[in-house]
């Protein structure tokens, strides 16, 4: 296993990453044991229609259209297409700095959340993983999340780095594990056999067990597609942008017509929606922040928001959305909200990769 200046590594690209998503920041001011892999069905070629939903650990077996009774509490959960359980609602660690990132992790798991996201290119995984070690909740009860960078596609680099997470965050496994960033068309020539290349060494690691689900983070149709003509197992998350002001319907309805889950990051819009006048008067309407708004209404979509902020008060505040509904007609004005907050980062342009440069290894 590769275990380079793993400190180095983890503020480089925190600054990386904080330059990459500056604009987002400029527009927000107004004991561990291994799981056992047999216990999760394989994941077949073919996907279910729709996420199995597991509200009060009650199998549903199908996706309903009205969503208001589905997500009642905090311990509520969807089940992937490999049966893997996933919380409806997560704590992401996205641009919180070092050291900070621990406590707002142990801050969350004593709120009740139980799904922490994080990713290599955030430099949080050292925080992370020593925050689930320290919180003294069983380890099998917190659903950790990381990513894969864009300097280590193909199949030998993905591998290397996945061992590497795993050494940062001092886990034996890793719940979900997804590809950050796609290969595009307009990076590489050959950028379907290079997302191959890695996914088969995700493949590989989810069958190795040390990766319970495997999936994807701002891909589109085309490329989970792609991807689809060699997989032999199917992404079961699709992480995107989502909030009101941008929404994406019709990539949000795509995955779920495909049995793929929905998370959302900046499901706030990187702080820029909460200002917005609509949200506001729903806010004042039913007496909750906009930041509630926002939340409950990924949650009535079937999409899984990753909330994230550093204040404890904050913290507890955005997971007490499980005791109101949004209405159908208030959650159709904001579906139908002009665009806000959106981060410009369009994946099709390979914003990562024009940014910093990715690695294009086709093995």
């Amino acid at each position: 296993m590769l275990f380079p200046g793993q400190y180095a590594t983890m503020m480089t690209w925190k600054r990386v990453l904080g330059s990459f998503f500056g604009v987002c920041r400029r527009k927000s001011r107004p004991g561990v044991r291994k799981f056992d892999l047999k216990a999760d069905s394989r994941q077949e070629r073919i996907s279910p229609p729709c996420p199995i939903l597991m509200p009060k650990g009650e199998n549903r077996g199908e996706c309903p259209r009205s969503d208001s009774d589905m997500f009642q509490s905090l311990q509520d959960s969807l089940v992937l297409n490999n049966g893997v359980r996933i919380p409806c609602l997560g704590y992401g660690t996205w641009q919180t700095p070092e050291g900070v990132a621990k406590e707002g992790t142990l801050a969350a798991l004593r709120a009740g959340y139980r799904l922490i996201d994080s990713a290599s290119g955030y430099g949080t995984e050292a925080d992370v993983g020593s925050a689930v070690r320290e919180s003294g909740i069983p380890r099998e009860e917190i659903f950790v999340t990381t990513k894969h960078w864009i300097d280590s596609r193909g199949y030998t680099k993905t591998i290397e780095a996945a061992e590497t997470s795993l050494k940062t965050l001092g886990l034996d496994y890793i719940d979900l594990y997804l590809i950050h960033w796609p290969c595009v068309s307009r990076t590489a020539e050959k950028w379907k056999e290079i997302n191959a290349g890695t996914w088969r060494g995700f493949e590989k690691l989810y069958r190795d067990g040390k990766i319970r689900a495997i999936g994807v983070s701002n891909f589109l149709p085309e490329h989970i597609k792609a991807l689809e003509e060699t997989a032999e197992i199917l992404p079961s998350v699709n992480q995107i942008e989502f909030h009101p002001g941008y929404d994406q319907p019709a990539l949000v309805q795509w995955c779920q017509n495909h049995g793929i889950v929905v998370e959302a990051w900046s499901p706030l819009g990187c702080g820029a929606v909460l200002s917005n006048p609509i949200l506001s008067g729903l806010s004042k309407k039913y007496g909750r922040t906009e930041a509630q708004i926002c939340l409950r209404y990924a949650l009535q979509k079937n999409v899984i928001p990753l909330s994230k902020s550093t204040h404890a008060d904050r913290i507890v505040s955005n997971a007490q959305i499980f005791d109101f509904d949004i209405t159908e007609d208030d959650m159709l004005t904001i579906a139908t909200m002009p665009p806000v907050g959106y981060s410009t980062y369009h994946p099709a342009e390979a914003p990562a990769d024009s940014l910093f440069g990715g690695s294009l290894d086709i093995d």
